[in-house]
């Protein structure tokens, strides 16, 4: 999933940690996701790597105390001019000291009093700096005044201690900063529920029924939802892997739970200020066997046939209570002659307020990176097209969007 930075312009502040290194795994990121690079180095930072280095990385010239120039935009007042947002990583406690208390005595902590856009923070340090009186108080403070702050990691530190200090994974500072560049009024801090991959019903303790539900497109939405501000909660049977560690996820396996899980997460959700949402994307099994064998069958006890008696799962859209939630469902189709009906019937069959429609080829549909998806309302059918799973989230998103609004209008005529 490739987020698109195209037209951003970052500030890559970099103090003197032992993790300064991956400091260039990050330029690396931002560099690749399209977004333009500058970066300040205090005399610290380049004890540990060179400014050489990361001036190959990004193609732009690094602002140093030797390099500053007021003849170009290379000092600390022009450089913050050009740029969007500043990721301080890694944050020395040294230097989180500073900025809480507006000190400006070196080129990095000159360029950050002079910048007046978001700042992010990630901290890196021993534990014991970190939990020091001072620097606690000063977190607190920087917190307060609005600077975003990227939980350092709980491992081996450096210096031999175990404990939180270590920098956060550069995928981590990314998507923190991604988020804030790309955040929209409308979903920020609303609760979000997103349901996916299929779901697996039991056969025995090795074996279930399932689907090729990859669980792909929900991870797509989840990560679009999350750069835009959303508070997500996933309910995946799939897992989490390359999602930001702060979308707080949930697993399951069979419908019931889902059904289950979901609930509790929407009567959580339906207390927030703002309205949630639901996108049901998850693959249901519309059967499961009707009795779950103990142990694991032996194929040796069937004989050369095995009957499996199986009952109808909970209609999960038909039994939540969802009266205060947009619900936006996901319909996956092979019949190219009834399936766009099928969907639009399901706007009154489930009570959803939009239809993620899908026409499917055939198994290899499954699992890929690219989709199609028409979006489904009772007033129109937009085509979204086909392209990655990313770029259509996002426009899944924006269209979503649109359902508040035409829910209260509707409402007041």
């Amino acid at each position: 999933m490739q987020i698109d930075l195209k037209g951003k312009a970052v500030l890559l502040a970099i103090t003197g940690s032992i993790s300064v290194y991956k400091a260039c795994d990050l330029a690396r990121l931002f560099v690749k996701a399209g977004a333009q690079v500058h970066v300040v180095m205090t005399a610290s930072a380049e004890r540990f790597v060179s400014s050489l280095t990361f001036e190959a990385l990004t193609r732009n010239a690094v602002l140093t105390e030797s390099s500053e120039s007021w003849s170009s935009e290379l000092n600390h007042i022009a450089i913050g001019k050009k740029c969007d947002v500043c990721i301080v990583a890694p944050a020395t406690a040294n230097t989180l000291n500073k900025l809480s208390q507006g000190i400006a005595d070196n080129i990095l902590t000159q360029t950050i009093l002079a910048f007046n856009k978001p700042v992010v923070l990630a901290p890196a340090a021993n534990t014991n700096m970190l939990d020091n009186t001072f620097t606690k108080e000063s977190l607190k403070r920087l917190e307060a005044q609005h600077y975003n702050i990227v939980t350092p990691q709980e491992k081996l530190l450096a210096c031999g201690d175990v404990g939180s200090g270590a920098l956060a994974e550069p995928e981590e500072i990314f998507f923190e900063t991604a988020r804030v560049l790309l955040k929209d009024v409308f979903w920020e801090s609303r609760p979000v529920v997103v349901t996916g991959g299929g779901s697996r019903e039991k056969i025995d303790e090795v074996r279930y029924i399932s689907n090729f539900s990859s669980g792909k497109m929900a991870k797509s939405l989840c990560l679009a939802l999350y750069l835009k501000g959303a508070r997500v909660h996933y309910l995946t049977s799939m897992g989490t892997e390359g999602l930001p560690l702060s979308i707080s996820s949930e697993p399951f396996e069979e419908a019931q739970a889902l059904l289950t899980c979901t609930q509790r997460a929407l009567d959580s959700a339906i207390s927030e200020k703002k309205e949630p949402y639901l996108f049901m994307v998850a693959a249901v099994a519309d059967f499961k066997p009707k009795v779950t064998q103990k142990g694991k069958v032996k194929k040796s006890s069937l004989g050369e046939t095995w009957n499996i008696e199986l009952t109808q799962n909970p209609d999960i859209l038909s039994s939540l209570k969802r009266d205060k939630v947009t619900t936006i469902a996901f319909k996956a189709e092979m019949d190219s002659k009834e399936g766009l009906n099928n969907a639009v019937n399901l706007l009154s069959q489930k009570s959803v307020d939009a239809v993620c429609y899908n026409l499917l080829k055939d198994a290899t549909s499954f699992g890929g990176n690219e989709n199609e998806i028409t979006f489904i309302t009772k007033n129109e059918q937009i085509a979204l097209g086909r392209s990655d799973k990313l770029t259509l989230s996002e426009k899944i998103v924006e269209a979503s969007k649109k359902l508040i609004p035409s829910k209260e209008n509707n409402a007041s005529n």
